[in-house]
């Protein structure tokens, strides 16, 4: 069946076990090593369609329903069975590690929001009082047999999918309605600027049940029909080898993350590791962190080009959640787009979205070369936020001051330069100092480069009211490998380097600097910084920084 005459995923899936059913779909890498648990076409559509048939024996067509499994190919079966019953997914990780309190908070209030009628997962019960009172289905209680007594649902392009939350980068998570329509035309846009095939073999460490882990990861092998690789992000963030190895082993010829991502692994495959790879095959290394760094982009080229890795591979692309996930991407084969230190997220074309850049006080658009927000217009765009009637017309249905409209306000910032588009920021996170603006990833790129010991990706710049007067406070985490072996001394001039490096490149005079140990930032599941949860953190006094410097009573002030 063409993708483009299909009505839904059911409709891919189904056609993907008739046309080629023997063919593997997923294999899990235990340990983001070997090779595991492995699927076919046609066992991951008869499973699913079992669980749909279970699935829909609790709950009507319509109602959310609760998909929660730690990273495994059991997942997928489980949220594809969600949309054979006609139901709308929720996905979601069960809290675990040590994050996991927050973990638990988050996943309280996106049951409360979605009102769930039923939990599909593992038959580990999690002690949370929304979930006490609700239906749980194990799949390991259901036998493949059920199937056959599947029934179709009527789905149609408006019909939800999947309720996918907000990471809170800048807020609260909120549950974002995504339609079946809308993710057929992101994938789509993904497959075509992608350059998938059959023949395409993925591999994905992201979190499945985030915006790019799960559209990337998860559904666009099943539109293109490749072969997709799974891992467990941990073993990622653990070793940023093994991902490299497996894209290596395997021929991977699409993958990608976050900028972080790519700095992690310039900074911690060694060179024992990197001697065994060939990255030849990496035709398209998606890049979804915003904004893009070329920093980041040369540092990889240049310590794994001679690894076979190509500069035209990398694919630096802008999305978020409000638009299913893709916006604009770079297209396979082209080179990044560069404007001084900045990378492209994206190259407009007749055939995207409609993206405009917009004077977020007056709403009229700006002319090329102008930074503002940014605005969509797209079937990607989805149809608004769960429950939130006013949030949603202000967000998805604004207009232009001349009536043009309705877009998706993306929130972000970016100006579009001869049809390409650069993100310069996020509208909530913009420090206003002086009369002058400054984006805080700015700030934080001067600060990590002040010193060697500081990680790179990981450093908040945040806003802090003093007497009425907007200062800026600096989050530092610094590099396991330097914070047992530094001493006061060391930390001291460290925390001189970043003040001196800020007030000379941007003339912003800090008012606190804090160090912290690695792991120490509040990040979505997509690496993003909450800056808002550092600077509650720093407020607050829970940082529990190595070495910090201070204006005086800076904090009290504030606090107060």
């Amino acid at each position: 069946m063409p993708f483009d005459s299909a009505g839904s995923l059911i409709d891919l899936l189904r056609d993907r076990a008739a046309t080629q059913p023997d063919d593997p779909a997923f294999t899990f890498l235990d340990d983001g090593e070997e090779a595991g648990v492995s699927v076919t076409w046609r066992a991951l559509e008869r499973r699913s369609r079992a669980l749909g048939t279970a699935i829909g024996r609790y709950v009507d067509p319509g109602a959310r329903v609760l998909v929660m499994f730690p990273p495994s190919i059991d997942f997928i079966p489980a949220f594809l069975g969600v949309l054979y019953a006609g139901a709308v997914a929720v996905p979601a990780y069960p809290p675990a590690g040590g994050r996991a309190d927050r973990t638990l908070e988050r996943l309280r209030r996106m049951i409360g929001d979605s009102g769930v009628s039923l939990v599909v997962a593992p038959d580990t019960r999690i002690t949370l009082p929304s979930l006490d009172a609700l239906p749980w289905l194990d799949p390991a209680s259901v036998p493949d047999h059920c199937a056959d007594e599947w029934r179709a649902p009527r789905l149609s392009g408006e019909g939800l999918a999947l309720l996918q939350y907000t990471s809170g980068s800048t807020a609260a998570p909120r549950g974002v309605m995504v339609s079946h329509g809308n993710l057929l035309h992101n994938l789509a846009q993904t497959h075509r600027d992608g350059a998938y095939t059959r023949d395409s073999v993925s591999v994905s460490w992201l979190p499945i049940n985030h915006d790019m882990g799960l559209i990337n990861g998860v559904l666009q092998p099943v539109f293109s029909g490749c072969r997709a690789y799974l891992m467990a992000p941990a073993t990622f963030l653990q070793r940023p080898a093994r991902w490299l190895q497996a894209l290596s082993r395997f021929g991977a010829t699409h993958s990608g993350g976050p900028n972080f991502a790519y700095d992690l692994c310039v900074r911690r495959v060694t060179d024992v590791d990197a001697a065994s790879l060939d990255l030849g095959c990496w035709r398209v290394a998606y890049n979804g962190s915003e904004p893009v760094r070329r920093v980041t982009l040369e540092a990889f080229q240049a310590r794994f080009g001679v690894r076979g890795f190509r500069w035209d591979a990398f694919s630096p692309a802008y999305g978020l959640a409000e638009s299913t996930l893709l916006v604009t991407s770079v297209p396979a084969g082209v080179p990044p787009q560069l404007r001084g230190e900045a990378v492209a997220s994206g190259i407009l074309h007749d055939a995207g979205p409609r993206v405009l850049i917009v004077d977020p006080h007056t709403r009229t658009p700006l002319p090329d070369a102008v930074p503002g927000e940014i605005w969509v217009a797209s079937d990607s765009v989805a149809h608004g936020y769960w429950n939130r009637a006013e949030e949603t017309a202000d967000i998805f249905r604004a207009c232009t001051s001349d009536g043009d409209g309705p877009f998706l306000r993306s929130g972000d910032l970016g100006l579009i330069d001869r049809g390409r588009l650069f993100i310069t920021g996020r509208l909530k996170d913009v420090l206003i100092v002086r009369g002058v603006k400054h984006h805080p990833h700015d700030l934080e790129l001067t600060a990590e480069r002040a010193d060697p010991a500081l990680r790179a990706g990981c450093c908040a710049a945040v806003g802090l009211q003093v007497d009425g007067e907007e200062r800026v406070a600096i989050v530092a985490e610094v590099d396991a490998r330097e914070q047992d072996r530094a001493n006061s001394q060391d930390l001291a001039q460290v925390l001189i380097a970043i003040r001196v490096a800020v007030a000379s490149v941007h003339h912003v005079s800090l008012c606190n600097v804090s160090l912290v140990r690695a792991g120490t930032l509040p990040k979505t599941t997509s690496g993003k910084l909450q800056r808002f949860l550092c600077r509650n953190a720093m407020v607050n006094g829970v940082l529990e920084p190595l070495a910090s410097w201070s204006d005086d009573t800076v904090i009290d002030q504030v606090a107060s």
